[in-house]
């Protein structure tokens, strides 16, 4: 893992010994383990972990203006400087328009400002401490800092819904410990806070303007041809050297024994649209993409294709990777994962910051990443950016444009084969138009508290139940009573709160919280699939390309096969044409049968992890119950919601289980969670 940390006192001098260091319980000095100090008192800033030296650029104008900027950043250390001075006045939009992946930290006097990313792939946190405010963009540093408890109710609701962003609010799984949004920015002024937005939110009021969607799709190519330029451009690195032969073994085999990746630049080539555009863009755009350090001939850009042979169905798709590998500057490998690749199958790895479902994934994904590049591209995001949420046919409605339904529509009264679909859609979407943002939230609040989880099967059963401002997670269905119960009353709570306030549309917001979801579990995934020496790079959640794709109009976004026409326009028109047959198909396998195959072959381990589970402790399950959820599994029943009550009962157990603190000079109590599951009888509540 890799963050940084900070804070923000209430008066100078109060904070520190004059060497970034704070005094701690017993006079002690607190600093983070295997940190960089970046700038000292009184308002200290640390990076921690394994940073490469391309990753941290500090811009200084004088001791009380500089900029620090984090991660793959396309601004020169020139623009870094204007940005700096714009910033003085208080503008803070600029800071989050390079290009790259990066978080940006402001020093103006005695003023801190801290942005956040659109996505939410890089967060922000923040918590009180010591008279005034900590920030990282971790938030275990955070409860470690405050030896926070665990919040209980933070917990019920992210496996009550994931999706709704009135039951999460700005908590995280340690009590105390707050988040900002995405799209906003942490002011800290003396120690005193303010959560700042800085991208503007569409009006209810008024129609969203039409955009021209070939200028749109043309801002999408620039900002996905800037996002993979930026990081061709950045010095490559060469993992630890191989420390020599093995018997039996080549090259790339001891480098995926021992999980040093490969060195150079490679991608993930699934089939799909979304890696095939990032993998063929990278090859063909100048930058020499296997080159080290920009000297020597080049090598072909590494791309690596998973085949399952546990669980068929993606033939097709590995197919189109192997025509589209044929490119002469594609070098293709395919890893072959067996059971041993199978969700659930390995239940070992390291502590992430959060939960997330992907936990159960983890060695799955290691398998395929071990075999890849020291920078390694990846098309997650590509379906949350590029696809229309079905919620978005509402938006349609509110602004007069019925027309454009006629195409998702038909493409879903086709799947289902009835005649009744078109009625049944337009019906739904017409009613949430008419409903406003509250109703919605009662309307989930009470179907929680009645228990009411059943949800129409199939494409069309699917787009029904999103057809809603709010929905149960998946999860939902196997908590207790008196969880469910706590999240309800959360939201009537929230619901009072949003009463008179501005909200954005149902389809964009439904939009913007999932791609959060999505962006909170990515972070999860390569924090516990992470391979040493590698990065992953996700393009589709840098700010520039999220805008872009944010600026598509909804009726291109809502055409069936949307996706694949946009990134095939992208690639055409960087002069990539010969594309496979079948570019763009939608796979009929889906990640459920591997999932199902996977908890029946781990029933036994599964089965010990929830003998006494800590999620029981916490009053949050019925132990009984998922034991018997998880038999039904073994035996080949469906049962939905398994990953998040697995993955959130690995992530505590990791967590309570852990030794030692993210700082030095603290006592050996200054950690998260000192005493284990403590649940209070108000403890659900008490973030109300």
């Amino acid at each position: 893992m890799r963050w940084l940390v900070g804070w923000s006192s209430a008066a100078a001098g109060t904070a520190g010994l004059g060497s970034a260091g704070s005094v701690g319980y017993d006079g002690e000095t607190l600093h983070p383990v295997g940190s960089q100090l970046l700038w000292g008192d009184p308002d200290p800033l640390w990076a921690v972990g394994d940073w490469r030296p391309d990753e941290v650029r500090v811009v200084t104008a004088d001791e009380q203006n500089r900029i620090a900027v984090l991660g793959i950043c396309g601004a020169s250390d020139e623009e870094l400087r204007r940005g700096l001075f714009t910033a003085r006045g208080g503008a803070l939009r600029h800071l989050t328009n390079w290009p790259g992946s990066y978080t940006a930290v402001v020093q103006v006097g005695r003023r801190v400002t801290v942005c956040g990313d659109l996505a939410g792939a890089r967060p922000v946190f923040h918590t009180p401490w010591a008279g005034g405010t900590a920030y990282a963009t971790a938030a275990l540093p955070l409860a470690d800092l405050i030896e926070a408890n665990l919040d209980f109710g933070h917990l019920a609701a992210l496996l009550a819904a994931p999706d709704v962003p009135a039951a999460l609010r700005d908590t995280t799984p340690y009590e105390g410990v707050r988040r900002i949004p995405p799209g906003h920015a942490l002011v800290l002024r003396t120690g005193a806070r303010e959560i700042a937005g800085y991208e503007q939110i569409s009006s209810l009021a008024v129609s969203a303007p039409s955009a021209d969607p070939d200028r749109a799709v043309d801002a999408v190519r620039d900002a996905l041809v800037e996002a993979v330029r930026t990081r061709l451009a950045a010095p490559r690195h060469v993992p630890d050297l191989d420390p020599g032969p093995v018997p039996g073994m080549g090259p790339a085999e001891r480098r995926a024994r021992r999980g040093m990746p490969v060195p150079g630049i490679g991608a993930d080539l699934s089939g799909g649209p979304a890696s095939a555009t990032l993998a063929l863009l990278a090859a063909g755009l100048p930058g020499r993409p296997g080159t080290l350090l920009g000297h020597g001939t080049g090598e072909r850009l590494l791309a690596v294709t998973f085949n399952d042979l546990a669980v068929g169905g993606r033939e097709a798709e590995v197919q189109r990777a192997g025509a589209l590998a044929a490119d002469p500057r594609l070098h293709h490998v395919v890893v072959t994962g067996g059971e041993e690749a199978l969700p659930y199958a390995d239940l070992d790895g390291p502590l992430t910051d959060e939960p997330g479902p992907s936990l159960v994934m983890a060695g799955r994904h290691r398998a395929r990443l071990a075999a890849g590049s020291a920078d390694h591209f990846t098309g997650h995001g590509a379906r949350q950016v590029l696809d229309a949420h079905p919620a978005r046919l509402a938006d349609l409605l509110m602004d007069r444009r019925r027309r454009h339904l006629v195409g998702p529509v038909a493409a879903l009264a086709r799947a289902d084969g009835s005649v009744l679909v078109p009625a049944r859609v337009y019906g739904a979407a017409r009613r949430l138009a008419r409903t406003p943002y509250r109703a919605g939230l009662e309307e989930l609040a009470e179907r929680l508290m009645r228990r009411r989880f059943e949800e129409p099967k199939g494409a069309v059963g699917a787009s029904l139940a999103a057809l809603t401002w709010a929905a149960p997670g998946p999860a939902a269905r196997w908590l207790t009573g008196e969880a469910l119960a706590e999240v309800s009353v959360l939201l009537g709570v929230e619901g009072d709160r949003s009463s008179g306030t501005g909200v954005q549309r149902p389809g964009e917001h439904r939009a913007r919280a999932a791609l959060a979801r999505y962006a909170a579990d990515l972070r999860v995934l390569e924090q516990s699939a992470e391979v040493r020496s590698q990065r992953l790079h996700a393009p589709f959640l840098d700010n520039q390309v999220v805008r872009a794709c944010r600026a598509l109009p909804e009726a291109l976004r809502v055409r069936p096969g949307a996706r694949a026409e946009i990134l095939r326009t992208v690639l055409e028109s960087t002069g990539i044409t010969d594309l496979p047959p079948g570019w763009g198909t939608p796979s009929h396998a889906s990640s459920a049968a591997a999932a199902r195959a996977g908890l029946r072959l781990s029933a036994d381990p599964l089965l010990d992890l929830f003998s006494r589970p800590l999620l029981a402790d916490a009053g949050l399950v019925d132990g009984s119950v998922i034991r018997g959820a998880l038999r039904s599994a073994a035996t080949g029943a469906t049962v939905e919601g398994l990953a998040d009550l697995v993955s959130l009962e690995l992530w505590l157990h990791r967590l309570l289980s852990r030794r030692g603190t993210c700082w030095s000079g603290t006592p050996a109590r200054s950690r998260a969670v000192p005493a284990g599951i403590q649940r209070r009888r108000d403890a659900l509540a008490s973030g109300l």
